[in-house]
């Protein structure tokens, strides 16, 4: 079996595909119920956010499978795969593996470290764990990865500092004003930066919004969108005096506020500091408003020089999440090779079991005259003695999968024992009462199909020994 990860993301296509690849929360069971019919699938979670659509899938066969889920993909978006195969990227295994964690983590996130991608990854395992399209492997795979993203951002400082422009004018202003509780902020302009500003200025308890704009009735539709007042750019003056911060971002050519304009509101405030934010390109705010007395004035550049620093801090701390990272992927290998022990083993106390039996009975048909006691005590005596041989193996087989090279040792101790055709017969048996299970109550011929190919599939492994 392999782990694979099949998608795109913000990195490998550009909005205009993204989007087409899109999967509305209602639509998400069934899209996960067609999936995990494809042939040689086992076990999927599908994680679609605005910036990614990833399918995580348990295959039986790496290279054929690649071409199911495109075939998939092409089939549920209805788009033909030659518009999206060179946005597509594929990992097999160990690298599947680390893609998820690291998504789960944000460190593969266009905002580096962000938390959101969290419980994204958490909603979509639990959506297909309840769909019953998970199984042993996923349960803990996924289990694993939300854990370690967990530890991610309750060891680290990665979601700690401020990496978008937006962000940066708030820690900025916390060094002068310490918090923005009961604070007054006036909007110059109506651009989407200062809009972003003004919600993060809200969320830290600034208490009024108030919006100047060259055309009221733009001013009139952001304020109403975050909860402010309007007012006339004739109105601006008596409003500085009123206000603790100021963002501006217009498209203007000149300067929208000069110093001999903001002079008098900033004499009528006496000592109380004004925090100017000027987010536009080319500039709105005269850089000479930072002459003035208690008037703090930043342009785009020192915001984005805060960011800058921010993401450097936040790289730091990437190579620690990185490391955990690995550390959760070894222990993960570990279960897993344990995991591929527990059918060797049963296949052998299964095999000892009834040669028990076939002893006995042999045993009891040459020595008929023994007591119940006396056949007890042989059944007995027996049984430990093929105990006796099997514990050594079973222990020694358990640490040699958890080395290096383990896959193979588990080779060569099944063949050892000649335990082929009954790992065969149980990976049959597995198959037919997991298919079983999924198709309860349903009757498409897709869903037939599917089953008999799987089936079919293992039937013929196990005629090969």
């Amino acid at each position: 079996m392999h782990i694979i990860a099949v998608g795109l993301n913000y990195r490998t296509a550009p909005v205009e595909v993204r989007e087409k690849f899109t999967i509305a929360a209602e639509n998400m069971p069934l899209a996960l119920q067609q999936l995990i019919q494809t042939k040689s699938m086992l076990e999927c979670v599908i994680v679609a956010t605005c910036n990614r659509t990833e399918i995580y899938a348990i295959v039986d066969r790496f290279q054929i499978c690649g071409q199911y889920v495109r075939s998939f993909m092409e089939k549920w978006f209805h788009i033909p795969r030659a518009e999206f195969n060179n946005h597509l990227y594929i990992y097999e295994d160990e690298r599947a593996i680390e893609h998820l964690m690291r998504v789960a983590c944000g460190l593969d996130s266009m905002v580096l470290g962000e938390t959101q991608i969290l419980g994204q990854v958490k909603d979509a395992f639990q959506l297909a764990q309840s769909q019953g399209v998970t199984g042993t492997i996923f349960n803990q795979l996924f289990k694993q990865a939300i854990t370690v993203a967990k530890r991610a951002h309750s060891e680290t400082t990665i979601g700690e500092n401020a990496v978008s422009v937006s962000y940066a004018a708030i820690e900025l202003g916390k060094r002068i004003f310490g918090d923005f509780s009961g604070k007054k902020v006036l909007i110059v302009g109506a651009g989407k930066m200062s809009e972003l500003t003004v919600k993060h200025l809200k969320s830290n308890g600034a208490a009024k919004v108030m919006v100047v704009n060259r055309t009221k009735a733009r001013a009139e539709e952001l304020a109403e969108k975050i909860g402010g007042v309007a007012y006339d750019m004739s109105d601006i003056s008596s409003v500085l005096r009123e206000a603790d911060v100021v963002i501006s971002s217009t498209g203007a050519k000149g300067y929208v506020l000069s110093q001999n304009e903001v002079r008098p509101a900033v004499e009528e405030r006496a000592s109380r500091p004004l925090f100017m934010i000027d987010i536009a390109v080319p500039r709105d705010l005269d850089p000479a408003l930072s002459d003035l007395p208690n008037v703090y004035l930043y342009d785009i550049d020192d915001l984005e020089g805060i960011v800058e620093a921010n993401m450097e801090q936040r790289r730091k701390e990437a190579d620690k999440i990185a490391y955990m990272i690995r550390e959760e992927m070894d222990a993960f290998k570990q279960w897993n090779k344990l995991l591929g022990v527990s059918p060797v083993i049963r296949a052998l106390q299964e095999k000892a079991a009834e040669i028990h039996e076939e002893t006995m009975a042999s045993l009891l048909n040459k020595l008929p005259g023994l007591s119940e006691r006396e056949q007890k005590a042989l059944r007995k005596i027996t049984k430990s003695m093929l105990n006796q041989l099997t514990h050594d193996p079973i222990l020694r087989i358990k640490e040699m999968a958890a080395d290096k090279g383990g896959d193979e040792a588990l080779k060569t101790f099944t063949a050892i024992f000649a335990l082929e055709e009954r790992l065969a017969q149980q990976e049959l048996n597995e198959i037919s009462a997991a298919s079983a299970k999924r198709v309860t109550g349903t009757s498409g011929e897709g869903d037939k199909r599917s089953i008999v190919a799987k089936l079919a599939a293992a039937t013929e492994r196990l005629a090969r020994i």
